[in-house]
Order: C-alpha cells, then structure tokens, then sequence
C-alpha cells in the first residue's frame, strides 16, 4: 500500500486545483503569467517593457483616477483577452494578471480603484458596482434609473464615501451623488446640455465638470455657487487637481494650431490663470505627485514620443516613442512612487499597456499614507 506524506496530499491538490483552474478560460479570478517582453527603443535606446500582448486590447481608465496603488505595487486596467472587455489588475513586481470581473458591458475607462486601496468600482450597463479586491465579492451600489443613461466620466470622494457622476437623457444632463454605504442618491444640479468629467476638489467641497465646447466649471457639491473658469483662451485638454485642491493644471490647446500646446495653472481662490511651460505639441498629459515633473505624449506626427519634463527648467527629455494612432490615446502617467511610467498604444497592434522606468531620472516619492 503506498503511503503520501502531509505534504505530498498538499501539494496534489493544490496541482489538481491549478489544473483545474487553467481550464476554465474567461472568469473571474483566473490568474495569467507575464506577458512582458522589453526593447531598446529605436529612438532612444531607453528601455521600454512591453506588458500586455497586443493579440488582445489591454487599455487603461481614465488617468485623472485612481489606477494604481498608493504602493506603486498594482495596476487596474481593461482588457478583452477572453472575448469581452473586463477588468484586470496587474501585478507590478512580478507581471502576473489576474481577471476581476465577469459582467457584461463592463465600462473599461470607468474603472477605478478607492482611496483605501482595498476595493475597486467600475459602471456595467447601468449599474455601479463595488468590489473588494480581497475575495472579489462585489455589490451593486446603484442603477441609474429608466429614462436616464450614463454620461461621460465619474469620480469618488478623497473619503470614499460616495461618488459622483453624470446621467443623461436626451441633450441634457444631471449632476449626481450617490452613498457608498446605503446607495442613496441625490441630484446636484441639473442641465438643459451634456456635463462630463466630473472630479471633486480635494479638500473642499466643490466639484470641477466639462462644459459642451471648450468650458471647465465649477459648482458647489450642493449645486450652489456654478460658474465657469476663466481659463486661457483655446481648449482645455486633460486636468488634474494638485493634492491641496487649490490649483488645477491643465493642457491647453491655443485656438491657433501653429502656437504650442502648453501646460498652465488656474489657482482659484485668486482666480488667476499662469503659464508653467509651452510643451513638444503635447495630445496628454500627467504629473508626478508634488507636480515637479511632467510627461507628455507629443501629437507631432514626425516625432510621435514620450517626454519628461522638469518643472523649474522647463527641459523635456524624450524617452521614447509611442507611435500611438491616436496621441490623446497614450495618457502617459506616473505611478505614486514616481519610479514608473505607464502608457498605452496600439503600435503594435491592438492597444498594449508599455512601461519605461524612470528612477535615475526623478526622485522617489514616499507613501505618506
């Protein structure tokens, strides 16, 4: 009769259940190996790591949200890798993915982390949902109502206590907020045209949104107080609050298409509106988290690159090139540490998620949580 150690029955079952497991193709929490492949850029020679495989799109939410940890550690991300747009994370140590939700007509770009890191939310259909990043059992917090349809772009509270975006319906929109806790929603204001790109400021309790056209406003979280900002002339391309909440940085687009883009602050307790520096043609944009250094996805056509850029000099470095069909589509962005910079293109492909590390070229910036 043959005799199995304890640890021998352990690990058969723990290989049967792997088995097991690599069976079931496209369901929640089934977990990938690396795919990541690096390259010496033909324009640089920087490294650059490829993380996704451009077989199947891989894209990221909307960059002015919560992506990834506040330990640098994790990366939230869509991709369709089993025939339907799902959401993924990313292991950032060692590049092992793993699928988080199985739900049809999930929203890739609403994906977003909360500021406790523990859980995740994103919008499916027509209805929010939480789930922790634990176990993965998740919960619906609200359906938007018949009549009503998702707008564009949504935000959660620095406290996580509730979220904030925009329904629908027709050519007008509405501005809302809706508990976590209990789901209990409330209309901020409404609008005879369409709202988008909601973000609460951090540290008050007022709430940025784009207007149809070119506007950025501001409105009270009690719909009080709505007006426009008196931004600089042209379009405002992405925005990002700074930490205090009392400045906003933007991407401004000169109505002239031969003046440069530039990036510019609006302080609004001054109502005052600067010129931090003209950039290479810059289609996005994002920022370090004490706002010291940039990088930029350029939209020239016979330099299509990734850029760093140092605030007090004003100095761009190119990194490398993205090539991306469409530049806005790069949304370069650094992680919390200030280590890393992801961005995505479909160079090669359908879009991919790609990775150039920066730690000789920016310092390193602390958890302070």
């Amino acid at each position: 009769m043959a005799v199995y150690s304890r640890r021998s029955l352990l690990a058969s079952s723990f290989l049967a259940a792997r088995a097991l497991r690599s069976d079931v193709k496209g369901q929640k929490s089934e977990v990938f190996e690396s795919e990541w492949s690096r390259y010496n850029d033909a324009a640089t020679e920087f490294l650059v790591y490829r993380l996704t495989d451009p077989a199947y799109a891989s894209t990221l939410p909307a960059t002015y949200n919560r992506v990834i940890s506040r330990n640098s550690n994790l990366l939230l991300y869509c991709c369709d890798r089993n025939g339907s747009a799902q959401a993924f994370r990313m292991n950032l140590k060692s590049g092992e993915t793993q699928q988080l939700t199985d739900r049809k007509g999930v929203d890739g770009v609403s994906l977003m982390l909360s500021p406790d890191n523990h859980s995740f939310c994103y919008f499916a259909e027509r209805t929010l949902y939480q789930a922790s990043l634990m176990n993965l059992k998740e919960r619906a917090v609200y359906t938007i109502p018949e009549g009503w349809e998702a707008g564009s772009g949504w935000n959660i509270s620095s406290d996580g206590a509730h979220a904030t975006f925009v329904e629908r319906r027709g050519e007008g929109s509405r501005l809302r907020s809706v508990a976590f806790v209990n789901g209990a929603a409330r209309t901020i204001f409404e609008s005879p045209s369409l709202m988008a790109d909601p973000m609460e400021r951090p540290q008050h309790s007022q709430i940025l949104y784009r207007k149809p056209g070119k506007g950025i406003a501001l409105v009270n979280s009690d719909g009080q107080e709505n007006r426009e900002l008196r931004l600089a002339p042209g379009a405002a391309g992405p925005v990002y609050w700074t930490a205090d909440g009392r400045s906003l940085l933007y991407l401004n687009f000169p109505d002239d298409p031969k003046q440069l883009n530039s990036i510019r602050e609006h302080t609004l307790d001054q109502d005052t509106d600067r010129l931090i520096a003209p950039t290479s043609q810059y289609a996005s944009f994002g920022s370090n988290r004490d706002n010291s250094v940039f990088v930029g996805a350029s939209r020239n056509v016979a330099s299509p690159v990734i850029l760093l850029m140092l605030r007090i000099t004003r100095r761009e470095l190119t990194l490398c090139e993205h090539r991306a069909s469409h530049p806005e589509t790069a949304a370069p962005i650094f992680a919390p540490d200030a280590q890393r910079i992801y961005f995505q293109s479909d160079k090669d492909g359908k879009p991919a998620l790609y990775s150039v590390h920066v730690e000789r070229l920016v310092e390193k910036i602390e958890d302070s949580q």
